[in-house]
């Protein structure tokens, strides 16, 4: 953070969008699925945010963070343990990080998408059973596309979130309101 900063002034937004998914039954998962997971979706959220907070505190201008959290921080899912307690921690994160550092001003959000087009779903797209129960059930009747995002990114990177603190906004296509 220190030499991007140099390079490129501060840092005023981040937005912790590095995951990864490792699908396996839950009784033959093995250490380094889990490990993998947990440490690209959970530990390097957790030290990329405190590295970026240390510097928006030094610089007293405040700032905003934005963690990618999942639908799979309100549900159990099928197959994804790790995946599914990784996203439960980064909802879990965004309050604790929230709670500690608005007073500093810095804002700690947190967006849960949910089935979206992209290469950690691509292998439900593909299977024609899987897909069609997962669209059965969006009420918006689509896999959700990268652009449907840009919204509740711009949102919760603005001035419009000043008072928004610790939450995690759901971008399903209705998924939860089922």
């Amino acid at each position: 953070v220190t030499e991007a900063k140099s390079a490129l002034g501060a840092v005023d937004i981040l937005i912790n969008n590095a995951g990864i998914i490792k699908r396996n039954d839950s009784i033959d998962f093995t250490f380094d699925e889990w490990d993998s997971v947990m440490n690209v979706n959970l530990r390097t959220l957790f030290f990329l945010s405190q590295a970026v907070a240390r510097e928006m505190i030094a610089a007293s201008k405040g700032g905003k963070i934005v963690n990618i959290a999942s639908m799979l921080s309100f549900q159990g899912g099928i197959r994804v343990p790790s995946y599914t307690a990784s996203k439960s921690g980064v909802a879990g994160l965004t309050k604790i990080l929230a709670n500690e550092w608005a007073k500093h001003g810095i804002n700690v959000n947190a967006i849960a998408p949910g089935y979206f087009a992209t290469n950690n779903t691509a292998a439900l797209q593909a299977d024609e059973t899987r897909n069609t129960e997962i669209l059965g059930r969006i009420p918006a009747g689509r896999w959700g596309k990268p652009s449907d995002l840009g919204g509740a990114a711009v949102f919760l990177s603005s001035s419009a979130s000043d008072y928004v603190q610790g939450i995690t906004l759901p971008v399903d296509g209705g998924w939860l309101a089922r």
